[in-house]
């Protein structure tokens, strides 16, 4: 059998190949056509020497264009690479560098960053441009029309070796630091992400032909995918809904208005998010003006978790749906799962039943008793390393009795009911006075407070205590922020040493398109001015 996610896409098309596989705006394209496509995309990277383990990057927004690359990349055993279109010349070039890049597809409206960036990454020697809703591509030196591209290749499935050990590999975003690419086996990212495991029984998939062959048997359902697929947030649950036999509905940018009206229009029974990042602008479109989104039975949010006030007013909104968080990461893929109760307490920190090995070590990496605290760590399927990054591979991912496992940053608990709660992570600890404390936890409680929108907790400079708890944070309204009032209500929740002596105010706090908050962006907002509030 080969698990390998050209394989499983081609399943589907030959089970359903007339059925609706992807919606951007007003173009559909069924199955058949979707595969014809990427058929002649990849024949003509094939004729530019794409093969095995050659690197294709990919700097688009969400478009049936992206979803060809990808697949047209994987049915020639090619590594697609994920390029963060918010970077600048200096991030993107490095990217490039780092992982060894031979092609590169954009979308029109980066050619200005790709053209400075790709002059930094000598291996970078072939470009396609896309034409998007802002920019038509134009013609340039190494540049060719991606339109151009397809037109040019044969239509018949290339003829290429695959198998699950192909290599699968997504660029961190490096919010606290420069970006890693973490390797993983094809098949070993689909047991943990991609459905190989069922995610509420915990159940392997019996072989290559189930889920198309289960898809066929059903009605399709339509998935709304709102992050971008240069995230696994993103990308792993398109893969799953294609394999099988669903729709994807993709919208080229987040626009909560537009959103909302798309959910009108094609009725999606599944939305996926990445936290309150998403799901704050949603509530506020959705407010200003509501539609019809009775077809929504689950919003699930994964990469960056709800928070308490978020959680309660989803719920509110779609009180027959489902509203769930997942907790994973490049590094680890899907970790496990919660459901959304309203009006947990804020402080609790957020608790998943855990799913496909993941577990909670001690510094030896061995499981710690229920009720204990150490690290969130994931066995079974679990990634070959980081690319390129011999020593930081060696570092996080490890043997321990014979059990291979990565060992996070992140501190958890675990519960006598087989649950784990997190509590932050440990590369982002505030050492203050000798008390440690975790950013996350903070966030999740300025945030249940009425008044706060969004806030990102950072460590700042103290004389005597050496660090102090720091929040940035945006206001929910027009009457500004009464900083008595929400450091009382943190102070009801968490010890006094947690509670944010120094509050900035910013107009919108930035987060990564993945939803996570950007650490380096808070620190420069903290070093660039006083505060908005010092507490005596």
């Amino acid at each position: 059998m080969s698990y390998n996610f050209a394989d499983l896409f081609e399943h589907s098309v030959d089970a359903m190949p007339e059925r609706i596989a992807l919606i951007q705006e007003d173009r559909l394209i069924t199955y058949r056509d979707l595969d014809i496509r990427a058929n002649q995309l990849a024949h003509y990277l094939a004729a530019m020497g794409v093969g095995s383990g050659t690197k294709v990057g990919f700097q688009l927004h969400n478009s049936i264009e992206t979803m060809e690359t990808l697949i047209a990349c994987f049915k020639l055993a090619a590594v697609p690479i994920n390029i963060n279109f918010r970077y600048g010349v200096a991030e993107a070039a490095y990217v490039y560098e780092n992982a060894d890049l031979e092609v590169l597809v954009h979308h029109a409206v980066f050619a200005d960053t790709v053209r400075a960036a790709r002059a930094h990454a000598p291996k970078l020697r072939h470009c396609l441009s896309v034409d998007d809703d802002e920019v038509t591509a134009e013609a340039e030196i190494g540049t060719v029309r991606y339109e151009l591209a397809i037109a040019a290749g044969a239509t018949w499935r290339p003829f290429t070796a695959r198998t699950g050990d192909d290599l699968f590999m997504m660029y961190t975003g490096g919010t606290t630091g420069k970006p890693k690419g973490v390797m993983w086996r094809q098949e070993d990212m689909w047991r943990v992400l991609g459905g190989g495991i069922d995610f509420y029984t915990g159940e392997p998939v019996a072989d290559e032909y189930q889920q198309s062959r289960v898809g066929k048997a059903n009605d399709p359902s339509i998935w709304f995918i709102l992050p971008p697929l240069i995230h696994a947030a993103a990308m792993m649950p398109t893969f799953t809904a294609l394999w099988s036999g669903n729709t994807v509905l993709f919208e080229p940018r987040f626009d909560a208005r537009r959103v909302w009206q798309a959910v009108a229009r094609n009725r999606p029974q599944i939305m996926v998010i990445t936290g309150d990042a998403m799901a704050r602008p949603l509530l506020d479109a959705f407010a200003e003006e509501s539609v019809d989104a009775g077809s929504l039975i689950a919003v699930a949010s994964g990469a960056a978790l709800l928070s308490q006030p978020v959680k309660n007013a989803l719920l509110e909104l779609f009180p027959s749906a489902v509203v769930s968080d997942s907790i994973g990461s490049s590094e680890t893929g899907f970790g496990g799962i919660g459901f959304a109760q309203k009006d947990d307490d804020p402080a609790r920190g957020p608790r998943v039943q855990t799913g496909r090995g993941a577990v909670v070590v001690d510094e030896a990496g061995r499981p710690v008793a229920a009720g204990e605290e150490g690290w969130l760590a994931k066995t079974g399927s679990v990634p070959l390393g980081y690319y390129r990054d011999p020593e930081k591979s060696e570092a996080l991912f490890k043997t321990v009795d014979g059990i291979r496992m990565v060992v996070t940053d992140d501190r958890a608990r675990a519960e006598a009911d087989g649950a784990i709660t997190l509590i932050g992570r440990g590369n982002m600890v505030i050492n203050t006075g000798g008390e440690k404390v975790f950013v996350e936890e903070v966030e999740s409680v300025v945030k249940s407070h009425a008044a706060i929108y969004d806030a990102v907790v950072v460590g700042v400079a103290h004389p005597r205590w050496g660090q102090q708890v720091a929040a940035v944070v945006s206001a929910a309204g027009a009457d500004g922020i009464d900083f008595g009032a929400v450091l009382a209500h943190v102070r009801e929740h968490l010890a006094g040493y947690k509670v944010p002596g120094c509050v900035w105010v910013a107009e919108e706090v930035v987060r990564a398109p993945s939803g996570k908050p950007d650490y380096r962006w808070a620190r420069g907002v903290t070093e660039g001015r006083d505060p908005d509030h010092r507490s005596k």
